[in-house]
């Protein structure tokens, strides 16, 4: 894939207070917001991936803008770092949600059931529930996604596979 193509690709950093720990959330594309866009254009699936360990988001930039930029940019990829991995530089902006069902803190956030938690909760308050989900997990982001598949079955989970070539 041409580099000056995936430099073109829009990529917006946020910190959002998740069960009382700061979260950073890369979002490819032009949706930032898809609870409170009621617009005609809002994707039907969004694809989600979830960090290996040390949990930087960062890390996974180029892939979330190939994976964009492959999708010809119909549907949102946003990568969420662990609970605790990543802390919102000096001035930045940490955004709450005051309605958030799931703001209650997590007993053990730090630790691998506690991270699970943490990713459902994110999904349950920052994602229509009859939005698609392509879920993809790196190392132990495969674990925690295949954890999300049990504890979340109200959500509409495809967990890609791949095959190899015959």
């Amino acid at each position: 894939m041409d580099s000056d193509i995936k430099e073109e690709i829009p990529v917006h950093e946020e910190f959002i207070l998740c069960c009382g720990v700061e979260t950073q959330v890369l979002k490819c594309g032009p949706w930032t917001d898809l609870i409170n866009d009621q617009s005609a254009n809002r994707p039907k699936l969004l694809i989600f991936i979830i960090t290996g360990n040390p949990g930087f988001s960062a890390f996974y930039a180029p892939f979330a803008k190939a994976l964009y930029s492959s999708t010809k940019g119909q549907f949102p990829v946003w990568v969420i770092s662990h609970a605790g991995h990543a802390m919102a530089p000096k001035g930045k902006k940490i955004l709450t949600t005051s309605d958030d069902p799931n703001a209650q803190e997590i007993k053990d956030i730090y630790g691998l059931r506690g991270q699970v938690e943490h990713k459902l909760a994110f999904l349950r308050t920052h994602v229509p529930k009859e939005m698609k989900l392509v879920v993809i997990g790196h190392s132990i982001g495969c674990y925690i996604s295949l954890q999300i598949l049990k504890h979340g079955p109200e959500l509409p989970l495809m967990l890609p596979t791949l095959r190899a070539k015959k």
